[in-house]
């Protein structure tokens, strides 16, 4: 059974996703820190920088935006100049224009903006000037895809552009219709927005997290949504009633006693996948290790000892691991480029099999990923599209003996260094 549950408190509120009891997504929202991806503002651009070829925009936050020159060309690459044009010649101080946010503030960094507009629905996503057509790759039926297609280009008016969804896969045209007009009708509203609004100014905040996972996630492959509150269980309610709804009648209230994260050992399974060192079933083990760019995970065998066979020992290790990784990667919200040290194998076909493994289990993933394969050294690269803040940062804060390091400085006194984990 798959199941999504939603557990909501004052200040916050928790969603999990969980496939067969194991937990394989965790979103965490407060009252205060909301996301701003899909938002968009009026901006008004406070510096240029040729050197950088990008520009500074205040939108009303703490920090000025970051707008790089790609992100201000249009949407469709094949609509843009062959040679960028300088960032002074699309840019000026004090110019208002309208932005959207593509990466949250991220540490030091302010947010990520761009004029490339994207506003998803449920089956699909309204791009106004972006002039192509897109349908998703896991709808993999051919004639599917071209129906989907067809249907898009028949629908979209002007230099429209969009995104054909996953679950728009044997939907009707009437379906699609609506949800590309009140897509479209969002849009005009923005327009209207931003001509009466004063930069810098909010023109519109995209769904609340519980909202946009329902939208995004909550599917005839899920069989359950559980809620332990009622006034939050009404608004999924309506919210699912508008778009779907003979999936409304799988959306309980959690009434027991026992806390809904208990019962489904969410809390444990937490702790579990946030460790630097999380063990596979066989017995072998995986170090995590994190920079602000770049994550490396290392397998080992640790218990295993397999059979008899070493090269077997090894690939089935790896085998289980690249699941692993790929489940905790998703679950952590880890973003950037990732490394993942294998344990050395012999057999190329192993090597192909593991890199296969990867990519099945990762196309589960809604945020964009990539295998880039194996490096000269031996290693696996992947990359997987950084949006917001990691969930181990929302869980857990740096603490504050050894600022996140893992070790203290040792006592003089001490015959042995003192190391916290």
């Amino acid at each position: 059974m798959n199941q999504m549950i939603v557990h909501c408190e004052e200040q916050v509120t928790q969603m999990a996703l969980l496939e067969h009891g194991r937990l394989v997504e965790f979103a965490v929202e407060r009252a205060t820190g909301t996301t701003l991806v899909g938002s968009l503002f009026k901006g008004r651009v406070v510096n240029v920088l040729p050197g950088m070829q990008a520009a500074f925009v205040d939108i009303g936050q703490k920090k000025n935006a970051f707008l790089y020159v790609d992100d201000c060309l249009h949407p469709h690459l094949e609509k843009q100049p062959k040679q960028k044009p300088p960032i002074t010649s699309l840019l000026r101080v004090g110019q208002e224009l309208i932005v959207q946010v593509m990466k949250d503030q991220l540490g030091g960094k302010g947010a990520r903006v761009t004029t490339h507009y994207s506003l998803p629905g449920r089956y699909s996503v309204f791009m106004p000037y972006a002039d192509y057509i897109g349908v998703s790759k896991k709808i993999e039926q051919e004639s599917e895809r071209n129906r989907l297609k067809q249907l898009a280009e028949q629908l979209r008016q002007g230099e429209e552009g969009l995104i054909i969804r996953t679950v728009a896969q044997g939907e009707l045209t009437e379906t699609l219709e609506g949800d590309i007009e009140s897509l479209r009708e969002l849009w005009e509203t923005i327009g209207y927005r931003a001509k009466e609004a004063q930069a810098p100014a909010l023109l519109h905040r995209d769904l609340s997290m519980v909202e946009r996972l329902v939208r995004d996630a909550f599917s005839r492959e899920i069989d359950q949504l559980l809620i332990d509150d009622v006034r939050q269980l009404k608004k999924v309610q309506s919210f699912v009633r508008s778009f779907d709804p003979e999936l409304e009648n799988r959306i309980h209230v959690y009434k027991d006693s026992e806390p809904l994260f208990t019962r489904y050992r969410v809390k444990d399974q937490l702790d579990k996948a946030f460790q630097r060192k999380t063990w596979l079933q066989s017995g072998g083990y995986l170090v995590w290790d994190q920079t602000e760019a770049l994550t490396v995970v290392d397998v080992n065998t640790g218990k295993y000892t397999g059979t008899s066979d070493l090269e077997e020992t090894v690939f089935l290790t790896n085998l289980e691991a690249a699941e692993e990784i790929a489940r905790l990667i998703r679950l952590r919200d880890i973003g950037g480029i990732i490394i993942v040290d294998f344990i050395d194998m012999d057999t190329e076909e192993h090597r192909v099999r593991i890199v296969e493994r990867l990519e099945t289990m990762m196309r589960k993933d809604r945020t964009k990923c990539l295998v880039v394969g194996w490096t000269k050294l031996g290693l696996m690269e992947l990359t997987r599209k950084k949006v917001r803040e990691q969930v181990m940062h929302q869980l857990f804060q740096p603490c504050a003996e050894c600022e996140g390091s893992g070790v203290v400085l040792s006592s003089p006194s001490q015959r042995e260094p003192e190391i916290i984990r």
